[in-house]
């Protein structure tokens, strides 16, 4: 099957994965032979149901250092599904130019996601409807553990003058490939459909959270060496949003 073309989060792993002096041992994970398409083991790869979207909102991830090496990491699968996804490596002493491009384009009507707990009630927004005429969504997710997410949140001062776009999801997150303590805590591909269904986009955001539970499915199957169920639930919702 022919690999779709690499996308920002790839670009991102491969530059890491070149600055890294050893191989980045994931713990606990699948070994050996992984896809470059979706980084599962061949037997599980699941390029060939990566569902194609056109999206208005667009996806911006600050990535902690190794997020882009991590198996379990989401962030991989938002650039699957939404086309405009951009990805950085954060880091608290330099800035990418490309970054600063990119929050200074006037197509874009910037949020950052994060808690409005941190920060002063004017910056805080629930809604993202409407937007002016001629501008899109681009969302800030801060893809990182949370004691990392909130070291970056504080150190990155060119995220100060933008709004907080605060979630309050009463659903419980059901991401299982790396665990919280907290059941308000949701994996970063999580966020980016709660987004998604803010902008509007809600098919985008059901496809991507499909899209999840496939990834999990093929992931943990792997993990205890077990064949994947291709006509199974997680499959089923995804194959339907396909096709609606």
């Amino acid at each position: 099957m022919a690999l779709k073309a690499p996308h920002a989060v790839s670009h991102l792993r491969a530059e890491r994965l070149a600055r890294s002096a050893k191989p980045f041992l994931a713990r606990g994970g699948i070994k050996g032979e992984r896809c470059p398409g979706c980084r599962l083991v061949p037997s599980h790869c699941l390029c060939g149901v990566r569902p194609e979207l056109a999206t208005q909102s667009g996806m911006c991830l600050l990535m902690a250092d190794i997020e882009p090496l991590k198996p379990s990491n989401t962030g991989w699968l938002i650039a699957d599904v939404v086309p405009d996804t951009f990805a950085f490596g954060w880091t608290r002493t330099e800035v990418d130019p490309a970054l600063m491009a990119l929050l200074a384009d006037p197509q874009w009507q910037t949020f950052v996601v994060f808690p409005g707990e941190f920060v002063t009630p004017d910056r805080v927004v629930q809604a993202v409807q409407p937007l002016p005429a001629g501008q899109r969504p681009l969302f800030i997710l801060l893809d990182a553990t949370w004691p990392e997410a909130r070291k970056m949140f504080r150190k990155s001062p060119y995220l100060n003058a933008l709004p907080v776009l605060s979630l309050n999801p009463e659903q419980v997150s059901r991401y299982q490939l790396r665990r919280s303590k907290r059941d308000d805590h949701f994996c970063t591909s999580e966020v980016a459909a709660m987004c998604l269904e803010l902008a509007g986009e809600a098919h985008a955001a059901e496809t991507l959270q499909a899209y999840l539970d496939v990834y999990t499915h093929h992931y943990l199957q792997a993990k205890h060496q077990l064949p994947p169920q291709w006509d199974g639930p997680a499959h089923a919702c995804l194959q339907s949003l396909k096709q609606a």
